[in-house]
């Protein structure tokens, strides 16, 4: 029934990106900066070493990053408030600037977990081909997950093309973006000690506004004390959740592969998860991208959104609500009766659909599939969003089962009343075979969103969460070896 490629995205260490640095805070939960020691160091050179060092530096980098100067001199600027380097010549800037930079490994450990939509630039095809665009997740040093891309040909005759990824990868320029207040409010963990003078104070901020007004009016209550007396706390949690609304924006000359998504917010610092991308219509035709992704602070989990019209340019927000609670949102591609539906599982280990008014705010889900055959006894969940056929709703599922051994499958959702499940695929679909199997986390097959493509699903899926394989089935024969749910 389905067929696999021979085609195999292997992660590349030599994707590389420039960060910014800081000696001993190199990760969230070190002690304490060495910034001070290092400018001290580098003060103590004289003009000949300077110029000696900078010189290595720029011979063995400057190949590897087009930006390199530029990117040293912005990490130096992050520093102003606690070195003071306005009279030094620019070599020794540049020079500390490049000790407060690291290239970073995107993929240096892995690359996995594909979500795939149909690319917006559908020229210079042949008759018959589809070019789409995967988001992929790397995963480098630290564990630290991001989100990339890639661009793919899939043949008429099933075969898949793979472009080449560039090495020089840039994580773009982050900007804080507008906070949408029901998100914010829904996200305090403690809203009921707000107090009703500081609800009313966010409330007046009106539906949406940005963090530099939400910061001022907060900060404007602390005169009075008495009056706004949980307003310390208040601000504490609406700034943690304040930065998780925030804008990349990358150089639109960039080719796909170039742009990553790295953590910015506190709370995805751990990595960001298997993003679930799908080509949303809405009910005006006018349409975007959104995906899903979970964010991990490196103890806890929680969900993010992400909206693009180009992948050049990304809005990130949070998830609010019960229903969006754990791993795997995954969107519809359209509303169903004026609102929007998701595949969630608030529980971890059963496949539930919620809806509502808006993006941000999951409240109430109910179930659709709960795990009883032998290779889901652990827990069910989607693999990407549903796609739309004039049968229903086909929904990709990934199960795991004995040993922790992940399998996908396939459910049937009715189009009107997505929660009425009309069939449902009685064996895996696909289960890791030999050359799957060992990896960074064995017996693991893993997708984040088939396509479409023409009469077939065109399914990614990460392998040992370790690399990337495809496969394809006629979506005809998948629905034909369904049996009816009930």
């Amino acid at each position: 029934m389905r067929t696999r490629s021979l085609t195999r995205i292997l992660p590349n260490p030599a994707r590389v990106a420039l960060r910014f640095f800081v000696p001993g805070e190199e990760d969230l939960w070190t002690a304490r900066s060495r910034a001070d020691a290092v400018h001290s160091r580098v003060m103590a050179l004289d003009d000949e070493e300077v110029n000696q060092t900078l010189d290595e530096v720029t011979s063995r980098f400057s190949s590897r990053h087009q930006h390199l100067i530029d990117m040293c001199l912005e990490h130096l600027d992050r520093l102003a408030p606690v070195l003071d380097t306005s009279d030094l010549s620019r070599d020794r800037r540049l020079l500390l600037g490049a000790c407060f930079t690291q290239e970073y490994a995107v993929e240096g450990a892995c690359v996995t977990n594909p979500s795939a939509v149909e690319h917006p630039d559908q020229t210079g095809l042949d008759e018959g081909d589809t070019r789409l665009i995967l988001a992929v997740r790397g995963i480098g040093e630290g564990h630290r997950s991001s989100i990339g891309f890639r661009e793919v040909i899939v043949r008429a005759g099933g075969e898949v093309d793979v472009a080449e990824a560039r090495h020089e990868v840039f994580v773009g320029h982050a900007q804080p973006g507008e906070v949408e207040r029901d998100v914010l409010l829904g996200l305090m963990r403690k809203p009921e000690h707000l107090g009703d003078d500081v609800r009313a104070l966010i409330d007046a901020l009106g539906p949406r506004f940005d963090q530099v007004h939400l910061m001022e009016a907060l900060a404007a209550t602390r005169i009075d004390p008495f009056t706004y007396r949980n307003v310390t706390d208040a601000m504490h949690e609406c700034r943690a959740v304040a930065e998780r609304f925030y804008e990349v924006h990358h150089d639109p000359t960039s080719d796909l592969s170039q742009r990553v998504l790295f953590p910015r917010a506190a709370a995805e610092w751990g990595g960001m998860e298997d993003a679930r991308f799908v080509r949303f219509v809405d009910d005006d035709d006018t349409s975007t991208y959104l995906a899903s992704y979970t964010a991990f602070d490196g103890r806890s989990i929680s969900g993010q959104l992400i909206c693009t019209d180009d992948f050049v340019q990304f809005a990130m927000s949070p998830f609010a609500g019960p229903a969006a609670a754990g791993k795997g949102v995954a969107l519809f591609p359209r509303r169903i009766d004026g609102r929007f539906h998701a595949l969630v599982r608030p529980d971890n280990e059963t496949l539930s659909i919620a809806s509502s008014e808006s993006l941000g705010c999951w409240r109430e889900s109910l179930p659709v599939h709960i795990p009883t055959a032998p290779w889901e006894l652990t827990q069910s969940g989607n693999a990407g969003s549903p796609i739309e056929l004039p049968e229903g709703w086909l929904v990709l599922t990934h199960s795991v089962g004995p040993l922790r051994t992940y399998t996908l499958g396939a459910i049937l959702l009715d189009l009107t009343e997505p929660h009425r499940v009309l069939g449902v695929l009685d064996e895996p679909l696909i289960s890791p075979d030999d050359s799957e199997r060992d990896g960074y986390v064995p017996n693991v097959v893993y997708s984040c969103g088939p396509a479409l493509v023409g009469d077939r699903l065109f399914i990614p899926y990460g392998c040992a969460d370790q690399s990337i394989g495809f496969a394809t089935v006629p979506t005809a024969d998948l629905l034909q070896r369904m049996r009816p749910a009930g």
